[in-house]
């Protein structure tokens, strides 16, 4: 095993709050280390897309595990984007929806999706070094990793960046859910370097990110 991954491949793991910047933060990570980039949230939403297009009940856990077990699924890499596709299809637009958004929390609660979620987070070392974002990656997912970042910033910070998205979404509340719920809960993984952005640009994260991660490279 490698600084970081398997097969030769090092991983980032960038873990955090909601609106604390994950995924600008990651894909600017990954564009200036060309790295391929994941997004594990965008996973957890194409499940909550799924079951509502099929109609399984998101609030039954039973039925959620049983259509993880069924759906055909693959990973694909575009332009340094890995993402999930469901019989082929990549439901880009689909998943940013406010229903879906809403279905997504009750999903990721349960462990057997969760337990199935790692799995294929842990596949994408297929394509190469990483960087991965969301709420579990330095805990669950990559573990073993030398890279853990940890962002944060101030409630009000992340509520008007949300806001300026056009989303009213009642972060505390959020962030109580996704840290007491039993499957791998939002927690500051072992070693990660924490990092509060409030006040700062995209690109003064980023950049404190990648020296960070230059630094402890090997040579």
């Amino acid at each position: 095993m490698s600084a970081g991954g398997q097969r030769g491949s090092i991983v980032i793991a960038i873990d955090g709050t909601s609106a604390s910047g994950k995924s600008t933060n990651a894909r600017l990570v990954a564009k200036a280390l060309d790295y391929a980039y994941v997004d594990t949230g965008a996973m957890y939403r194409t499940l909550a897309w799924y079951c509502l297009k099929n109609g399984v009940d998101v609030h039954d856990a039973k039925a959620v595990a049983a259509a993880v077990r069924r759906w055909k699924t693959r990973l694909d890499c575009v332009d340094g984007h890995v993402r999930l596709l469901v019989d082929g299809y990549h439901p880009a637009r689909e998943i940013r929806t406010a229903e879906t958004s809403a279905a997504v929390p009750h999903v990721a609660a349960i462990p057997r999706v969760r337990t199935w979620m790692v799995k294929t987070q842990r596949d994408c070392l297929r394509f190469g070094n990483l960087v991965m974002e969301g709420r579990d990656i330095g805990t669950h997912v990559f573990p073993e990793t030398d890279f853990k970042f940890y962002l944060d910033a101030s409630l009000d910070e992340r509520t008007r960046r949300r806001q300026a998205e056009g989303v009213h979404e009642d972060l505390a509340k959020r962030d109580r859910r996704d840290s007491e719920r039993r499957a791998a809960p939002l927690m500051i993984p072992l070693g990660a370097m924490v990092v509060n952005n409030s006040g700062q640009t995209p690109e003064q994260t980023s950049n404190l990110i990648i020296a960070e991660v230059r630094r402890r490279l090997p040579a």
